[in-house]
């Protein structure tokens, strides 16, 4: 199992390309799931694991990795509510993203594969609720991509482990916001709507998109309507990681186009690590913000919309 994460730290090439690697992975039954590479630390068999009383339905136990003790959540009872069998050859995916890090119980993990983002496609839209941020086709089986950002919240909410992720409520009003305009690109269906509060905290319009192409052709639309947003538009917010268009590749068509290069783009993204930063200054992008924290957020907002200021 080892083996399969060996060379993991070693894969940020990718980063840009508009490609991306999948670590694939079973629950219960043979339907094949996945995770970016890019949030996964290590796998490892399934150690003991040790139930915490009154914790959350989906933590399984916590476990000692490394010198840390680590919260085990069952993906399986996440998203389907049956709990994975108990078996010797359950693995554990550590994984790290939204300052947090955590491990997946799941059936088994199979391979690495190279896909192109162009190739993973948003979830059907019969599949509203479920906790999916994309499907792929990989040799010939529709790989279902986990949204694991989805199950970190509920945990969060509902109390089960102590995450960095609850919503300020210290933000107020900006004046002089609402003449502004931000377009928001991001496939969690949690990220939207936490960057949502945000912005509507402190007054400023915004537009939400699912992908970096959709966000690339609103941008191209608005630029020849003279009635769209497109000159009150203060800044893009980006993800990453995204169906169709990731946001490095997203970056680099704003600023290879004539019209739009001009535009303020934030890259604001679940993942962590140097090579982020690093594809920042490539791609062009203004500034880097891991998720998430929205005085952080709003910070960057507010000097944004100040540095607007006439």
């Amino acid at each position: 199992m080892s083996g399969i994460m060996h060379t993991v730290d070693q894969r940020t090439n990718l980063a840009g390309s508009n490609r991306m690697e999948l670590l694939l992975f079973r629950m219960n039954g043979s339907q094949v799931f996945g995770i970016n590479v890019f949030k996964v630390r290590e796998v490892i068999v399934s150690p003991p694991l040790v139930k915490m009383p009154k914790s959350h339905t989906i933590v399984r136990g916590v476990a000692h990795i490394r010198g840390k003790t680590i919260s085990i959540f069952d993906l399986s009872q996440a998203t389907t509510g049956r709990a994975l069998a108990e078996s010797a050859g359950n693995a554990v995916i550590i994984t790290e993203y939204n300052r947090s890090v955590q491990g997946f119980l799941v059936a088994g993990v199979d391979r690495i594969v190279n896909v192109n983002w162009q190739d993973v496609l948003p979830p059907p839209q019969n599949a509203a609720g479920a906790y999916l941020t994309a499907v792929a086709k990989v040799d010939g089986k529709m790989v279902q991509i986990v949204d694991v950002e989805k199950v970190l919240d509920e945990v969060n909410r509902a109390g089960g482990v102590q995450l960095e992720l609850q919503d300020s409520t210290g933000l107020s009003q900006h004046e002089g916001a609402g003449q502004y305009h931000i377009l928001v690109a991001d496939d969690s269906v949690v990220a939207r709507n936490q960057i949502k509060r945000t912005l509507e905290k402190i007054g400023v319009e915004y537009t939400l998109v699912n992908d970096g192409q959709s966000a690339y052709e609103t941008l191209q639309a608005w630029e020849k309507d003279s009635s769209s947003p497109f000159k009150r538009l203060a800044m893009v917010i980006s993800d990453i990681e995204m169906p169709r268009m990731d946001g490095y590749s997203l970056t680099t068509a704003i600023r290879g186009e004539e019209g739009l290069k001009h535009i303020h783009v934030l890259l604001h993204t679940s993942l962590s690590g140097m090579f982020n930063k690093s594809m920042v200054q490539r791609v062009g992008a203004n500034d880097f913000l891991p998720k998430f924290h929205p005085d952080e957020l709003a910070g960057l907002v507010v000097a944004r919309l100040d540095a607007l200021a006439p």
